[in-house]
Parts: structure tokens; C-alpha cells; sequence
């Protein structure tokens, strides 16, 4: 007897990895989120968090320093991938991969030489914790933003800019009207790649000496506390703030890409 090989098959292991790994402690974080401690149904889990202003306070301020972080990550990377996607260098990707060459060395070993050197600068990193912060945190997530943006700039069509520029447009309305919508999509997918991340990222908080709790590390302190209630709450809050980020942003990419082909001078 022949055995059929049918393409469907080829889902089982990744469905089997999907059970295990996603689904499987998806489910045991809503069911501690949703229980007390000797196992019975409650919300005051959800009331406690959001009635008290030291958790409200962490959830603002690793929202602040996340946005803070992705601005700052946009205005270095977007200009630095212009120049790199337009530019006639030969050794563009050379370019290109120096900035991508950080992410080999260790997480821990990067961000302890950027405090040495922050401290030689000001002496005391402790007096400046938010800005020290943003400095780690650009510095670690800097290259997740300007690859996408290298992408979506790289495949700009020149056919469209020299259009442009012979129906009378300058240079500012050619990159106005033309280049950044049609590098939308990458300045999205570079937003979600370091927003989302820099919300929970407490280890450049320790290393630069910055005391004030994120998502992250609360989280840490309650699982720490063996307090997994707490723990899978705050958990899943966050999973659901990130779930409502990314539906806004991929709505608003499938809507920039509709309007790829309709922009106007």
C-alpha cells in the first residue's frame, strides 16, 4: 500500500509547534489572570491593577519611553536610509551592514561599553535615568528600524521621482508627495519593530541605573514574587495592548498600499 503524500501535511508540525508553545501557555495566562490564588474565578485582579496609580503610572511611563525611543529610533534612521537607498555608493551594503553589525556582539556587552562611555561623558548616569534610558534603547533597536526603511526606499520606482521633477515638482514636493507615502510601509513596520519591544525592555532601565518600573520589569517582580496572578494579568494586558497596535498598523499599511498607485502632484 502507497502512501499519499498530500501539501496539508506539511502544516502538522507547525501546528503542533502552534498548540504547544503559543496556544497551550496563552491559555494558562488567562486562566492565572482570571483566578486568585486558591483558584477561583475573580476580576480583582484586573480592578487592582487599574484603580492603582503606581500601575497606571508604569503603564504611562513605558508608553512615554517607548514613544520617545521610536521618534528619536525615526529621525536618525529614516534620514540614514534615505541617503543609503538613493545614493550611488558601491559599497552601499558595506554601509549598510555596519549598522547592522552591532546586533552580533552580546546584548549586555554593547550596553555595558554605552554606559562607560556615557559615564565618562557626564559622570553620574543615575542624574539623567529617562534620557540614558532612550540612549540605550536607540542604540539597541536603531537597526530594526532603518532596515525596513532601507527596503521600502531602495524599491522606490526612480521612473516616478523624475516624472515629478519634469512636471515642475522641487525636491521638497517630489519627497512630500511621492517618497513618504510610498515609504509608509516600511516607516510602520519599523515603528512596530521597536515600539512594541521597547515597552518591556527593563534591562537598559538596570544597567542605566533608572529605578522607575516598565511593563517589563513588573512583570518580572510578580513572577519573582511567585505571584503568577498578578504576573499573567499584567501579561495579558500587554498582549492586548500589542494586539490593538499592530491591527491599527496593518490597517493603516494595507491602506497606504491601496493608495501606492494614486499619488498626486
Amino acid at each position: 500500500m502507497k502512501l499519499r503524500f498530500n501539501r496539508k501535511q506539511l502544516c502538522i508540525p507547525y501546528a503542533v509547534f502552534l498548540i504547544a508553545f503559543v496556544i497551550a501557555p496563552l491559555l494558562v495566562i488567562i486562566y492565572y489572570a482570571f483566578t486568585n490564588g486558591k483558584g477561583q474565578f475573580t476580576i480583582d485582579n484586573f480592578v487592582s491593577f487599574f484603580s492603582s496609580t503606581n500601575t497606571l503610572g508604569t503603564l504611562l511611563y513605558s508608553f512615554a519611553l517607548a514613544v520617545t525611543t521610536t521618534l528619536v529610533c525615526l529621525l536618525i534612521a529614516y534620514p540614514t536610509a534615505y541617503v543609503l537607498a538613493r545614493s550611488h555608493f558601491k559599497k552601499k551594503h558595506v554601509l549598510l551592514m555596519l549598522f547592522i553589525l552591532p546586533m552580533w556582539i552580546n546584548f549586555t556587552l554593547r550596553i555595558t561599553a554605552l554606559k562607560e562611555i556615557l559615564t565618562a561623558i557626564e559622570g553620574n548616569i543615575a542624574a539623567f535615568p529617562f534620557v540614558n534610558s532612550v540612549i540605550g534603547m536607540t542604540y539597541d533597536f536603531l537597526p530594526f528600524m532603518i532596515l525596513p526603511l532601507y527596503n521600502s526606499l531602495a524599491k522606490l520606482d526612480k521612473n516616478l521621482l523624475e516624472a515629478a521633477q519634469d512636471l515642475g515638482a522641487n525636491k521638497w514636493r517630489v519627497f512630500l508627495r511621492i517618497t513618504l507615502p510610498l515609504s509608509l510601509p516600511g516607516i510602520i513596520s519599523g515603528i512596530t519593530m521597536v515600539l512594541l519591544p521597547s515597552m518591556t525592555n527593563y534591562v537598559v532601565l538596570d544597567m542605566m541605573y533608572n529605578s522607575t518600573y516598565i511593563m517589563g520589569s513588573l512583570i518580572g517582580s510578580y513572577f519573582n514574587a511567585y505571584d503568577w496572578n498578578n504576573g499573567s494579568m499584567i501579561s495579558l494586558i500587554l498582549l492586548v495592548i500589542i494586539f490593538i497596535v499592530t491591527l491599527i498598523t496593518n490597517r493603516f499599511s494595507d491602506s497606504t498600499d491601496k493608495n501606492d498607485k494614486e499619488v498626486v502632484l
